[in-house]
Order: C-alpha cells, then structure tokens, then sequence
C-alpha cells in the first residue's frame, strides 16, 4: 500500500501533464531516492540529512495572500500580510504547474488539526522527495482506510527548482515567493528549498480559516498536559526557553509549536511531529530532541565532524537555524491523540536582556491580552568589542509572520477564553536579572523549572503578590525553590536608579510598539501596559 506509483490518478485537475507521480512513499524508500539522487546523506546513525541551498530560513518579505472577495476585507493587510492579485496567482500557479510536468514529483496525503472535528485533509505535491519526507514528518499521517477516499480540503505544490524570471511582472519581489490562495485553498511554493514554508503556509491557512469560520483560537505555542489532566500552553519567541519547558519528564506533550483552542474547552496540535532547532544541541541539555534524532528523522544544514559521518551540532558554518524534522512518536511522552482539556495555566516566556522584567509574574486579563499583542522578547546585539545593548524585539501573538487577522482579535478571543475558562496567565522571564546583558547574569533554568512547578503544582495560589512599579505585573513575594531576593528584580540591581531609568526605557518600547494597535484594542487591553507613558513622572510609584 505504501508504495504506489502513478502517472494518471487525478493530477490533471490540477494541470499537470505527465508526471511521474510517486504517491505517499514510505520514509525508506524517500531516504533511499534521496541518497541515490545526491540529494541529502545518511549521517552515523542512519538519519537522512539534506542542505536546503540558498534559504536557511523562511523569506518573509515574499510571501503574499491574494487579495479577492473572501480576504479584502478581513485580513490586516501591510508589511507582514502583503496582497496579490487572483490573476497574478493564476498566471503564477500555470508557471508552477508547466513546470512541473513531464517530472518526476512526489504527493502526500495527509491532514491537520488532530481534533477530529476540525481535521483538514492536505495534499501535498512536491519537487523533490525530502521535501515529501518532510511532510510526512510534519502532518498527521493517515491510514489505509483514511486514504482509501482521500479528498484534500487544501493543496500545497512546492516546486523549490522554479524560480521566477521577471517578478515584477507577476507582482511578487523576487524569483521564490510562497502564496496563499483561501479562496482556491492552495498554498504555492516556489524557488526556495527551505520546507518551512509549506508548514507554515498552512499554518498561517489555519489561522484565518479557524477563527473565522469555526470559532477557534489559533496559537503559535507548545503545549502539554499533566497526569490529572491539567493542560499548560506555552508562548514564547526563538530563544525564550519554550521547548526545553514544555519538555517535562512528570508532563506528556500535546504539540510543540502550532496548537488551537476550541469552543468546547479542547487544545488541539495541528501537527504531526516537531520542526526543532538543533544549534549547540547536547543529549544532557535537551535529552528529548537529541533521542528523537534516528532513522525517520531529516536534518537540515547540519555539518559533519571532518571526515565523519557524526553531526558536529556546535557548527553554524551553514546556518544558525540548523534544523530537525521528526515524527512527534519519536517523543516517548506524547499525549495521543494530540489533544486536551482546557489550559489551567498560560505562559508567555520572554527573555528579557534588559535585566527588567521579574522572573515570574501573574497577569490580569487585560495585562494578558497587551502581552500577547505586544509579544515580547529582545535580542541581545551582536558579539563585537563594546556593543552590549540588548534590542527590543515585538511580534504580535508571539508570531506575527504568520497571523494574516489584526492581532487585537487573537487577543480578544484568548482574553475570552481565559475568562470563560478560568485561567491563570504567567509572564515568565527566562532571560537577565541583577542588570541587563553584559552586566547581570542570566536567570538559572533550575529556578525557572522550579516556578513552573510551583505555578503548576498550585503552590503559588496563596502567595501574597507586590505590583511592578512601572509595568504593573503581580510579583509573587515567595516561591518554593527560587531565592525570594530575586522575584523582585529590582532587588538584584546594585543601582536601583539605574533599575528604574532602564525599566522606563524598556516601558516605552512597549508603549512605541502598540501604538499600531491601540486603535483596535479595547480599554481593558489598553490598560494592561505598562503603567507610564511619555507624559507620566513615576516618582509617586516609589
């Protein structure tokens, strides 16, 4: 069953013309045309590794949504949500397609969203075999029956061979683009390797569709679910920490990265398996990860040790996005199916290089809703003589690349349901304390493990909290295996002026940042920023 191959079924709906259709290939035997085309090589233990070519990462200055009747009016168009006419995807799509006839290609069968109820079939028609390897890692795979009367809701074609000769003439930037069509439900990739784009393509399909038409909330989060059934959801940015906390040994795990939060009180993974980063990666740091690195797993951009087959993890030479797809079983503690109750908490992980923000601390609804518009973390300045001044970094929902809605109405719909459900929201920094980078020392991991466990073990319910002076956030006064002198972070500040000025600094970078929000954001969001602004003297707060 697993191994067909076909020239005829169904591909001319979509204008190809004989094509070498190879349907729903085992791992082996991508693994296996994938080695004998040259295309990627085993490493010590048998894993496939490949090189994505030009693009390491997703290219987000070309990706475009087409603008027709279902779009106009709904998406918040501008330098993230780009527009495209129909007419220009047609021309584009009949380039792909051309293209890819009288090929050689590979096609998926697979779905998203592992809730039964809102499953969402997804053919995937590919260039090249590791990019089909990839998707069979990355969606939910189907079995005999479910592919027995297969009918995609959505199609993703991936041509990373095509580029376009004249851009402008088709309204994109540049010969790749990835595009979005709702109305047509496809999503096209062409000129860029990196297969990333085809995951989050439909990431970014779900997070229109979901909300809109089903009443769900989509969220760019990891989640996981405790023996008593208690579902944590984790927010965070590149670096925060939210792999290695959601990965817990007392914890099984529902999803790493794309989840939704449906009306009849479920989180859902919308996947099938995980897309890690695999940068500096030791089995003691990220036990889970490095195990799940065997034969079904595909590399990306990793380099061997000098005349060897091992991954050398600590080179970057190619990339610093070096990569790991797997199958989410390879994970020994998985929740199946993918999906649980109700959040009881909430985290939003940010590592704030500023030094300012407290280690942990409890949000209001209002508070939740602007941390989650705001999306905050910084980035620390590159490493050369003398530059040591972190850079805020903002990304609406914690993944503005790819929510095609204005942000206020993700907040929205999380402030509802955290009411509705009654959820705690915890803003948790994993980054500096006792001065920002450069000066203070990055807050242990061991602490911030130990005030998941609080927060998630109930220890933190009776705790008296202290208001932040500048942001407003509840500090807890105590928690249970962290030294009680570091909740408050201005208590590890030598200078508690330079705490203060610095905690202004960072509040109006917040206030600067939600500027282009505010119009859409209701009093109550509005009101959970921090508590000054450029007009406001903070002397009565101290």
């Amino acid at each position: 069953m697993d191994e067909v191959m076909e020239t005829t079924k169904d591909l001319s709906k979509y204008g190809l013309q004989n094509a070498t259709a190879h349907w729903n290939l085992s791992a082996e035997t991508l693994q296996k045309i994938t080695v004998e085309k040259g295309m990627g090589v085993e490493s010590e233990n048998g894993t496939l590794s490949i090189n994505t070519g030009k693009f390491t990462g997703r290219s987000p200055k070309d990706r475009f949504l087409v603008k027709d009747d279902y779009t106009k009016d709904r998406i918040w168009w501008g330098r993230i949500n780009k527009p495209i006419s129909p007419e220009n995807f047609d021309k584009l799509y009949d380039e792909v397609v051309n293209y890819l006839s009288d090929k050689e290609i590979y096609v998926r069968d697979g779905a998203v969203c592992a809730d039964p109820k809102y499953r969402t079939n997804v053919r995937t028609i590919t260039e090249f075999p590791w990019s089909n390897y990839f998707i069979k890692n990355m969606f939910l795979r189907l079995n005999e029956a479910e592919l027995e009367d297969f009918e995609e809701d959505w199609l993703v074609l991936c041509a990373p061979g095509y580029e376009c000769p004249n851009p402008k003439e088709f309204g994109i930037i540049a010969g790749n683009f990835s595009i979005l069509n709702y109305t047509k439900k496809i999503a096209l990739v062409g000129g860029s390797e990196y297969p990333g784009e085809m995951k989050k393509g439909v990431f970014t399909a779900l997070n229109l569709i979901l909300p809109v038409d089903k009443n769900v909330l989509p969220m760019h989060c990891s989640a996981n679910v405790g023996k008593d059934g208690d579902t944590a959801i984790y927010f965070g940015l590149s670096g925060t920490g939210k792999t290695t906390l959601s990965a817990d040994p007392d914890r099984k795990l529902i999803g790493d990265d794309e989840h939704g939060w449906t009306e009849d009180n479920t989180i859902f993974n919308f996947e099938g398996g995980c897309y890690a980063k695999v940068i500096d990666l030791t089995e003691e740091k990220e036990p889970d990860i490095y195990r799940a690195i065997r034969p079904g797993a595909l590399l990306e951009n990793v380099v061997f040790k000098e005349g060897t087959k091992e991954v050398d993890y600590f080179d970057s030479s190619i990339t610093q996005n070096t990569r790991v797809s797997y199958p989410i079983d390879h994970i020994d503690n998985i929740q199946t199916p993918s999906y649980a109750a109700n959040p009881k908490n909430i985290f939003f992980l940010t590592c704030d290089a500023f030094g300012v923000l407290p280690p942990v601390s409890k949000l209001s609804p209002g508070q939740a809703a602007y941390h989650f518009i705001s999306g905050y973390t910084a980035k620390v300045a590159g490493t050369e003589a003398g530059i040591n001044e972190p850079v805020p970094s903002f990304s609406a929902c914690f993944g503005e690349p790819f929510m095609p809605l204005h942000p206020a109405v993700y907040a929205e719909m999380l402030s509802k349901k955290m009411k509705e459900a009654g959820v705690n929201v915890w803003l948790i920094n994993t980054g500096w304390s006792g001065g920002p980078y450069g000066v203070g020392s990055r807050i242990k991991l061991k602490y911030t493990r130990a005030m998941i466990s609080a927060i998630l073990e109930g220890k933190l319910d009776e705790v008296e909290f202290d208001a932040h002076p500048v942001f407003g956030l509840h500090m807890p006064k105590y928690c249970p295996g962290v030294p009680t002198e570091i909740l408050d972070p201005m208590n590890t500040w030598l200078q508690k002026g330079a705490y203060v000025s610095k905690s202004i600094q960072l509040a109006h970078s917040f206030h600067i940042n939600f500027d282009k929000f505010a119009s859409e954001a209701s009093e109550e969001i509005l009101n959970g920023g921090p508590l000054i602004d450029s007009h406001h003297s903070l002397d009565h707060h101290f």
